[in-house]
């Protein structure tokens, strides 16, 4: 099959439409519609629907459709390996992560990572979904779990635990729980047991509501628990990590918290020895160095 016409195909695919592609081609729609119709020739099928809102794929266009995309990730792969060359560090990196990790640990640290490479351009993306680092959705992941995923070179960062937590402005007008059946006079925030988060915290959310708990805030990352324990409106269940960061939040019953949860950094194999992933990698090991160093030093004290 002819490139070009796969290239523009693809184009077209993406955008929906032949004008749309045209622009993003440089090309008139007509030699758009050439190049369309002479692949379908070539192909002897019909690659598109043709409707007055827009083309809509064929079954078959679907298929050629997923092999172009495949096609291109793999190309922008390649140039970023081939840019990766260089000494200088530079360019975009797409970093993935949960909601409640990347807003509250990541997002923080990083003026230290752009004021040692000002010319590297981050693009986060905070969601719960787990993105296909192979298929290059993202270039490099931190996942509350280790990656299942084939072909990716992964590294263990720290283990976390869920842990209740308070304002002191809270404690002092509510006062401290000393067990758990103290919690019915208290407001419980934290997220849905059933909604998408690390495993070991939905666990220890169904626990904790097997006891009689006096009123409840829900929400739907812990990032908006976090805010809300901050605003005083009870008390939050949180990963152990905030503390550094948020030193005047008082742990409430220090003997609940959930099972470790294991955070791992992780990259497609094609990647490795990318400037961009070494210089991002190595940044996160330098942070978590000295969160671990800050918990033993607030544990000894």
């Amino acid at each position: 099959m002819d490139w070009d016409k796969l290239r523009i195909f693809h184009a077209v695919a993406d955008a929906g439409s032949l004008t749309h592609a045209g622009d993003i081609l440089h090309l008139s729609q007509s030699a758009v519609s050439r190049q369309i119709r002479a692949l379908e020739e070539s192909l002897d099928t019909t690659l598109f629907h043709r409707h007055a809102r827009g083309l809509i794929l064929t079954e078959q266009g679907e298929l050629l459709f997923d092999a172009t995309q495949s096609m291109t990730k793999r190309l922008d792969a390649a140039s970023a390996r081939i840019r990766d060359t260089e000494e200088e560090v530079f360019g975009n990196l797409r970093v993935t992560t949960t909601i409640g990790f990347g807003s509250i640990w990541l997002a923080p640290r990083l003026p230290k990572l752009y004021a040692k490479y000002p010319d590297l351009n981050i693009d986060l993306m905070l969601e719960e979904r787990v993105l296909d680092l192979p298929m290059r959705e993202a270039d490099v992941a931190v996942r509350m779990k280790e990656p299942s995923q084939a072909d990716l070179v992964r590294k263990r960062l720290m283990d976390i635990r869920m842990q209740l937590f308070a304002t002191p402005a809270y404690l002092a007008e509510n006062g401290t729980p000393k067990t758990l059946h103290d919690m019915s006079t208290h407001r419980l925030i934290c997220q849905q047991a059933g909604a998408t988060q690390v495993s070991a915290g939905a666990t220890l959310v169904r626990e904790l509501m097997t006891y009689e708990i006096g009123r409840t805030l829900t929400v739907n990352n812990y990032f908006g628990v976090m805010q809300s324990v901050l605003s005083d409106l009870g008390i939050g269940l949180l990963p152990d990590y905030l503390q550094q960061d948020f030193p005047n939040l008082i742990r409430v019953l220090p003997s609940i918290e959930s099972t470790e949860v294991p955070v791992f950094l992780a990259f497609p194999e094609e990647l490795r020895g990318s400037r961009r992933i070494e210089a991002f990698r190595d940044f996160v090991l330098e942070e978590v160095v000295a969160y671990r160093k800050s918990r033993q030093g607030a544990a000894a004290s």
